[in-house]
């Protein structure tokens, strides 16, 4: 089963890198190379790929419909009670305040318009808690990134295991 892991943030922005910290150690979990510099992919032709990215955009739906499943990472600012938050997502169009912001949601409602598909999909949203210009995470938030990685690797293994 070909699964996209998605992370996305400002790694120059502290807390709000916090993606590209845990796709590195999911990628540990997974005996597979962590790279220290920030590729934009890495492993791009294997059944788990793994991408990096500033923010979402309309065109990666392209490259998001060619799996068959998706995670997205990313880091909040305690919108949400839990500071690892899980959740399933749904194709769902979502109007954001901000011109420059697309919603995991909105990604989805995207690519099942396009290309008639509905991917299974969740969220792992991290606590951020500072958010200067440095691309070093905060102690607290650091302490965050084994308990998602954690949850990634074993949603990546559910799927490997049910094949």
């Amino acid at each position: 089963m070909r699964t996209l892991i998605i992370g996305y943030g400002n790694f120059d922005r502290q807390d709000d890198g916090l993606a590209w910290h845990v796709l590195k150690e999911v990628r540990k979990l997974l005996d597979m190379d962590a790279p220290e510099s920030v590729p934009e992919y890495f492993d791009r032709d294997g059944d788990t790929v793994f991408v990096f990215k500033l923010q979402l955009l309309p065109e990666d739906a392209e490259e998001i419909a060619r799996f068959e499943r998706v995670c997205f990472i990313d880091a909040h600012t305690g919108a949400v009670p839990e500071p690892v938050h899980v959740e399933q997502l749904l194709s769902a169009w979502q109007h954001s305040p901000l011109t420059h912001h697309l919603t995991p949601n909105s990604l989805l409602s995207m690519i099942q318009a396009v290309y008639g598909k509905s991917l299974p999909a969740i969220l792992v949203s991290v606590r951020g808690y500072e958010f200067e210009f440095t691309n070093s995470l905060s102690g607290r938030s650091a302490l965050l990134v084994p308990q998602a990685a954690n949850i990634i690797y074993n949603w990546i293994r559910e799927a490997q295991s049910s094949n």
